[in-house]
């Protein structure tokens, strides 16, 4: 029986759920997880709030994928610089990339490029100990931040700035993000939507943590939860959608309770500029109120009304969506920020790139929660899975990758030495009565996997 070699590139929550699929559907494959870094398990890691254990817990199934014979997990292996496509086209019959939504999107405005304003992908890897975003500075020593945008990175970015030193001392925040935030003076942060509350994308768990922080008050016009008949029907409609807005319009009818910082949510909201002082940093942002009208495909847009007012502000954050990176020598449909694909299948369906599939945020874009992946990569698989029944793959000639990494003196790690990493990583929290404390640079990653 023929042994179908597979690589996925990218270990985080899809390329986990891509090998799990394969596990389950066939068993003639023989499957390595490559990521470019030293740890697995990419957003869970890198992008989920530390303040939310729960959702990490999902790495020990992921754990177990790895531990299966037919599974090799290859860290620190950068693709396009230690190996290329055509070295991946030479070891595997098929490819499948589930490289993510590595970076954001750009909000064009006047002033977007000062000091003090940064992109909320920045900060998130930031106080997860990312080792890209290891040395980045924010300036915390403001007291008026705004998070632009009103998705659950967002809620995430403004609890953590709002969040008590014995809050996050119990969490696996990155230490250097734990003694920035200790110093930090920020009084005040304002999440802003460009739409009004039915549109909001945040999940109601989300919503309801802000209504709990131990040091904030959670403020809410109660002008801002009027809703237009298409929002009032549509929050009718949708189960979700009318619990979310039932919350807010609770908790805008609550009285603050004076404690000494405050968390506001305003609606219909677009920044339009942000004003600098003399030393290049922000001071303000200017912001336009919107209306709704209905487009042509039945959604409701948010148009400016012209109305304008100017607000201080020394820390901004943009949290718009995320964009996917290319990947090299494989095509990249730069609009949409995603590998153009068919259900999984690199390029078109009248131009397929044969033996190379994408699954997760790469594929399809930033959308859903981290299951939502599972069914995502179960389309690809089934496309892959069939085309190997077909016999439409690469056909690879050359030995095991390991050689040729080794070749190369790629200095990768596999499963073992991640558990060293990962249970050093333990042992140094339990001394500081955390629940971890990561490692952030790559050497040392490299160090305490390779003890």
């Amino acid at each position: 029986m023929t042994t179908f070699n597979i690589a996925i590139v990218g270990a985080g929550p899809s390329g986990f759920y891509a090998a799990d699929h394969l596990l389950k559907q066939r068993d003639d494959v023989s499957i390595d997880l490559f990521d470019r870094l030293p740890t697995p398990f990419g957003l869970v890691r890198y992008g989920v709030a530390p303040d939310h254990p729960k959702i990490k817990s999902v790495t020990k199934a992921y754990s177990r994928i790895a531990k299966k014979p037919e599974v090799r997990f290859f860290g620190n292996v950068n693709i396009g610089t230690d190996i290329t496509r055509e070295d991946l086209e030479a070891h595997y019959h098929a490819v499948i990339y589930t490289t993510g939504a590595q970076t954001d999107r750009m909000l064009n405005i006047p002033g977007i490029d000062l000091d003090g304003s940064y992109a909320a992908t920045e900060f998130v890897a930031w106080y997860n100990g990312h080792p890209d975003y290891r040395d980045h500075e924010f300036d915390l020593s403001v007291e008026h931040a705004y998070v632009i945008g009103v998705g659950n990175v967002a809620l995430d970015v403004a609890r953590i700035l709002l969040r008590t030193q014995e809050e996050l001392q119990a969490t696996d925040i990155a230490q250097h993000a734990l003694e920035a935030l200790a110093k930090s003076n920020i009084k005040q942060v304002t999440l802003v939507g460009r739409r009004g509350p039915a549109q909001a994308a945040f999940t109601f768990a989300e919503l309801k943590e802000l209504g709990e922080l131990a040091d904030a008050d959670f403020i809410i016009d109660p002008a801002d939860m009027t809703l237009d008949p298409v929002s009032q029907a549509a929050v009718e409609k949708n189960k979700k959608s009318r619990q979310k807005y039932e919350l807010m319009a609770d908790m805008a009818q609550r009285e603050p309770a004076g404690k000494p910082k405050q968390l506001f949510l305003k609606f219909l909201r677009s920044p339009s500029e942000l004003g600098g002082s003399e030393d290049g940093h922000v001071s303000s942002i200017t912001m336009e109120r919107n209306d709704l009208i209905e487009a042509p495909d039945g959604r409701l847009r948010a148009r400016g009304t012209g109305y304008m007012r100017t607000y201080p502000a020394g820390l901004v954050l943009r949290s718009i969506g995320y964009r996917g990176v290319a990947v090299p020598e494989i095509p990249f449909d730069d609009k949409y920020g995603i590998l153009p694909n068919v259900a999984g299948r690199v390029g078109s369906a009248n131009s397929p790139v044969i033996g190379h599939y994408t699954a997760g945020w790469i594929k399809r874009g930033p959308s859903g929660v981290i299951g939502t992946n599972k069914p995502d990569a179960g389309e690809t698989v089934k496309m892959l899975s069939a085309d190997l029944e077909a016999g439409i793959h690469l056909s690879p000639s050359a030995a095991d990758i390991t050689d040729l990494l080794r070749s190369r003196n790629v200095d990768f790690i596999d499963w073992n030495a991640w558990e060293r990493l990962d249970a050093a990583e333990i042992a140094a929290g339990e001394a500081a009565g955390r629940p971890r404390i990561k490692a952030t640079t790559i050497e040392e990653m490299l160090a305490l996997a390779n003890a």
